[in-house]
């Protein structure tokens, strides 16, 4: 349709950035080894979902939620514009305390989207958020980074672009994120405008929103209609945003404000519930889903009484916690079976879903850091999650952005992307002349279909070492986390910048210079 095109310079640019963005990346896989591969947009999985709870289980929770909504309500904080709106809606409204009857949640989110197109500005990388899409964003939140010399220090705004560019170059990431973590030598108040700007210069990949004040939402979306024009931030959804629940069963004023301010403009919110079970939900997975549902459906509805029809996502967040240490784990079964229910609830309220990544506690990326974020990667994507963010980088409990890690997750998200084609049923894939000329008792190793097949057969990994014991010695002992350094150290040598557009690069310059200007650094 008309409508959802790109002006003419747009289009335009955006072609050029097409090609020279593929041909950058063949340049460098040629060059590197184990670099950049061809990208895949986002993931189409065509795999089963796996399910933990029956119609029996399903309805029982969304009762029981049903129940928290209306009895106990959910708080909206500092917000009179929030209240005023629901109350309007129907809800009964007790100071701060919202109470929803029986059904308006639901019904008022029968206006929301089911899946939804985030453009980016190389329209090759736009990515379908719902469905049977997922698509893979990175770690976001971390204020330290462990570096690629073995340091843990905190984050600065070269660490930023350096994930960013690594974002960009990865085959298995289809998204930019968001706060891939927080550069703390940027005052508070600035350097959301340098994050959004080097996600827009060192990315053509689609990217999130900033949610600490409403008034960084409002920059994001103006740094967004310079880049894609303002009529087409208007018409499409060219940001999605993290909105977090204050759980237990709060909304503070500045996640309401950014929800607000993306709501109005189109663009997508990530209602996402952020629990840890046993301090900030039940212990118990039933409860956990229970008051998770709640929290979304009351957070969720507000975005279609501000524009119906804005896309907003079911989140969750859930982790478990120690109770001997009180702090949060990973990989762990229950968060797993939360995850797994809250993807099946999602469904049925016809909602794009959010949870999972790649998430550990482990300090450092050794086996524990792989086996957590093993566990928790295989229930995001058999769960039928549409967008995943911590999908790489993610350390500590989300505490640190790691360079290691970064590489080390993004080996296994194209094992994941790999996994979630499902089989092959082609003539191709049915192998029978294979079959029918090797016959009894030969080997298939020379046969034609493996000479024909073999290059893209088995995934392979730029990570592991399959070698011999010898050859392992021979090329100095390496670690798959030393592997993992030389590979991220590879890759920011060889980046290359997809094309921007003078003028529009100019403008972002001239906003942010202005936006600065106009007020005084803040740490706080």
């Amino acid at each position: 349709m008309e409508e959802n095109r790109l002006s003419e310079q747009e289009a335009s640019n955006s072609r050029r950035g097409r090609a020279a963005s593929g041909g950058a990346a063949a340049r460098r896989a040629a060059r590197s080894g184990g670099g950049p591969g061809t990208q895949l947009t986002y993931i189409k999985r065509k795999i089963n979902v796996f399910e933990v709870l029956d119609e029996e289980g399903l309805a029982l929770i969304e009762a029981n939620a049903d129940t928290v909504l209306e009895e106990i309500g959910i708080e909206f904080r500092d917000d009179a514009e929030a209240l005023a709106l629901f109350r309007q809606a129907g809800a009964d409204v007790r100071g701060e305390r919202v109470h929803f009857p029986k059904g308006l949640c639901r019904q008022l989110l029968k206006t929301a989207p089911s899946s939804y197109t985030q453009h980016a500005r190389n329209s090759a990388r736009s990515v379908e958020i719902g469905g049977k899409g997922t698509v893979f964003a990175p770690v976001y939140g971390p204020p330290f980074v462990r570096d690629l010399d073995g340091n843990r220090r905190y984050a600065t705004i070269e660490d930023f672009r350096n994930f960013v560019k690594l974002a960009y170059m990865a085959p298995s990431i289809h998204h930019s994120g968001g706060t891939v973590c927080e550069p703390v030598d940027v005052p508070v108040n600035k350097r959301h405008l340098d994050m959004i700007y080097s996600h827009i210069k060192y990315s053509d990949k689609p990217f999130m929103g900033s949610v600490t004040a409403p008034e960084r939402a409002e920059d994001t979306v103006a740094m967004a209609k310079i880049l894609f024009g303002e009529q087409f931030v208007g018409d499409n959804t060219v940001l999605t945003s993290l909105i977090n629940a204050n759980s237990p069963m709060v909304f503070d004023e500045t996640m309401l404000g950014a929800l607000k301010v993306y709501a109005r403009n189109n663009q997508a919110c990530i209602v996402t519930p952020f629990i840890l079970a046993g301090a900030m939900s039940p212990v118990t997975v039933a409860g956990t889903l229970t008051q998770v549902l709640a929290e979304v459906l009351a957070g969720a509805s507000l975005t279609q009484l501000i524009r119906p029809g804005a896309p907003v996502l079911f989140g969750t967040f859930a982790s478990s916690i120690s109770m001997q240490s009180g702090a949060p784990t990973f990989g762990t079964p229950e968060p797993s079976l939360v995850s797994y229910g809250a993807a099946q609830l999602a469904r049925r309220v016809g909602l794009p879903f959010r949870t999972g990544g790649s998430l550990c506690a482990s300090k450092v990326p050794d086996a524990q850091a792989a086996y957590e974020s093993a566990n928790t990667l295989n229930s995001t994507i058999l769960a039928g999650t549409n967008f995943v963010l911590h999908s790489a980088g993610w350390l500590e409990g989300g505490l640190a952005s790691c360079y290691e890690k970064f590489m080390m997750d993004i080996d296994q998200l194209g094992m994941t992307q790999k996994f979630a084609e499902g089989v092959d049923l082609s003539e191709n894939g049915q192998a029978m002349d294979a079959i029918r000329q090797v016959g009894p008792g030969s080997h298939y190793l020379g046969c034609d279909h493996t000479q024909a097949n073999f290059q893209t057969a088995f995934y392979r990994s730029a990570i592991a070492d399959n070698n011999s014991y010898e050859q392992w010695l021979a090329e100095g002992q390496k670690t798959a986390p030393q592997r993992a350094n030389e590979l991220a150290r590879r890759w920011l040598e060889t980046y290359e910048a997809p094309p921007l557009d003078q003028g529009v690069d100019d403008g972002l310059q001239d906003f942010i210079a202005k936006k600065k200007e106009s007020m005084p650094d803040a740490f706080t």
